[in-house]
């Protein structure tokens, strides 16, 4: 509302003899009446505005209101408080200006609200679950604290999520006003994304399950525990949360409900991952030909395309365009603003003048990938494909020629996650890349594969050449990543699809100034138990940097090594 304007001219002041004037008593009977009405007939309170402005009254009026005073007790009026609807339609006005923001309203949520019983592997495999589940309310048996409490030692990973899970338990329970048996609030510790409350099992509940199970199980007593509250909080639905199949398997049995922790998978269809690349429509000349600005610059043409396209592209994500008798365009997304989008044309690194340390792209993939890897602006790549697709050949080619000749990076680092396919061969002697070096056959045999790239120079030449690319090639173990900072090196983390999205984190954030890294693998050759395609790093990694100005990713869609290794990467 306006403020009123600002007085002309100064307020009269009160006289000093009207301080010592007798209450006036000839208002007596005007009022009583009024405040019997008012109590016959209850009204809205009105509120009174006070005008100090000359010539309204207000100042007189309030000046006379204070000298009408009542001193008798038989005559004072009890008038009773406002009606509280003013006060709640004010309080909640905040509350629905703020149904925008990201989290759901407590009237919404509170309608459709689950109660979700966590199994002990939900917390050890996600310690951060707690806050994972919006506005439902989660129910913890006493028989999950007993079995975290029995992982917690040691220095696996499960340990240490016991141990954080333990952790983000004792700060709820901990947190001020946290009533354990009324639920404590989900957000107490700062998650403002959870909504719901955390109940423990505080008391003994009517457990009845079917004879032939055995009650000393684990299993068995959550299932229990499911069942009873499902028959204690009918109608509301209570759903059990395993990462257990058999678990599920036999809760369903039993006609209790049951899910899946999907919260850590990224996608739920490997074909839904981003590809990196977008096949123009055949009609696009057609439809955008008469509105495309292009321009040259250097040895790159540059397109500007609008049109219902844009929308659907991504930074750093690959178009192209093929049609028989038309000419062909593959480019890349450097720039989207708002309705239009900047195409950069590629470089060919399938022409033996632009091979990179002797090796020439052989598929239409391969040069949008050589083109991520020797472009300086791209800090992030990642490369997912079949085996034999070229991945690692690829990234260890850009590399010599970055590190050796345009000296861009100081060095390479190769790193993998040591996960075996088979039995363990127990322990390895030596250093630490020492006792990679068995992990690290790949490395050695795309070595000899560039070795003999180079035929100009003798035998001498290239021994000399073997030995200075082995000293520019540092090969670390992922264990002792913890707290280094990379300064101008190129990292290659091969076989990543083995990495937990934790890990992953944990090698990117490693990167220092000048430093590339690329992150590749095969996502159907995954050797980490518990670990999906859906909730593997390298699929986390992929989705969360696609569309970042300086992170790209493809996936290598043909096999180069042999037709041997074609034909058995399809058939078996």
């Amino acid at each position: 509302m306006p403020l009123p304007a600002a007085p002309t001219k100064r307020a009269a002041l009160l006289p000093s003899d009207a301080y010592e004037a007798p209450a006036r008593t000839s208002s007596k009977a005007a009022r009583k009446p009024a405040a019997a009405g008012a109590l016959e007939a209850p009204e809205r309170p009105q509120a009174v505005v006070f005008d100090p402005r000359p010539g309204s009254g207000g100042g007189d009026a309030h000046a006379e209101s204070l000298l009408e005073v009542e001193v008798d007790d038989e005559d004072i009026v009890v008038i009773d408080a406002p009606e509280p609807a003013p006060v709640e339609t004010a309080r909640r006005r905040p509350a629905a200006a703020s149904e925008g923001r990201p989290r759901k309203p407590k009237a919404k949520a509170t309608a459709a609200a689950k109660l979700f019983v966590l199994d002990t592997n939900v917390l050890m495999h996600d310690p951060m679950c707690l806050f994972r589940f919006e506005e439902h309310d989660i129910f913890l048996p006493m028989i999950v604290l007993e079995e975290l409490d029995s992982h917690k030692k040691g220095t696996t990973e499960v340990a240490r999520n016991a141990r954080q899970a333990s952790r983000s338990l004792d700060a709820l329970a901990g947190s001020n006003g946290a009533d354990i048996a009324a639920g404590i609030q989900l957000d107490a510790t700062g998650h403002r994304e959870a909504g719901g409350c955390l109940f423990f099992q505080t008391q003994a509940l009517a457990i009845t399950t079917p004879q032939n199970l055995p009650q000393g199980k684990a299993d068995n007593q959550i299932l229990g525990v499911v069942q009873a509250l499902r028959d204690q909080h009918a109608p509301r639905e209570v759903v059990l949360v395993s990462k257990d199949i058999n678990m599920r398997v036999k809760a369903r049995a039993l006609g209790l409900a049951t899910e899946d922790y999907r919260n850590d998978k990224t996608i739920d269809d490997l074909e839904l991952l981003y590809s990196g690349a977008l096949a123009l429509p055949p009609d696009f000349w057609a439809k955008h030909g008469k509105t495309v600005e292009s321009w040259q610059s250097g040895l790159h043409t540059f397109y500007r395309i609008s049109g219902p396209i844009v929308p659907s592209l991504l930074i750093n994500q690959f178009v192209y365009f093929e049609a028989p008798g038309e000419p062909s365009l593959y480019a890349r997304v450097t720039e989207i603003r708002g309705r239009t989008a900047v195409l950069k044309t590629l470089k060919d690194y399938g022409h033996l003048k632009h091979a990179v340390w002797g090796v020439t792209t052989r598929n239409r993939e391969q040069n949008f990938a050589m083109n991520l890897l020797m472009d300086p602006e791209i800090d992030f790549v990642t490369l997912t494909g079949t085996a034999g697709t070229g991945k690692t050949l690829m990234a260890l080619a850009s590399g010599l020629t970055q590190v050796l000749d345009e000296r861009r990076y100081t060095e390479i680092i190769v790193t993998r996650a040591t996960v075996s396919v088979g039995e363990d061969i127990g322990f390895l002697p030596g250093t630490e890349e020492e006792k990679m070096g068995p992990w690290m056959g790949a490395l050695d045999d795309n070595l000899e594969v560039l070795a003999k790239t180079e035929t100009s120079a003798g035998e001498w030449g290239r021994a000399a050449t073997n030995e200075l690319i082995r000293s520019r090639i540092k090969v670390k173990s992922m264990n002792f990543m913890r707290g280094r900072t990379f300064l101008n090196k190129y990292v290659i983390v091969d076989e990543a699809q083995n990495l937990t999205p934790k890990q992953m984190k944990t090698l990117i954030t490693r990167a220092g100034p000048g430093t590339k890294i690329i992150c590749m693998g095969n996502l159907a050759q995954i050797d980490t138990p518990y670990l999906t395609e859906g909730s593997s790093g390298l699929t986390f990694a992929v989705d969360k940097f696609k569309g970042w100005p300086h992170g790209g990713h493809i996936t290598l869609a043909r096999g180069e090594r042999s037709r041997l290794a074609d034909f058995a990467s399809e058939a078996l």
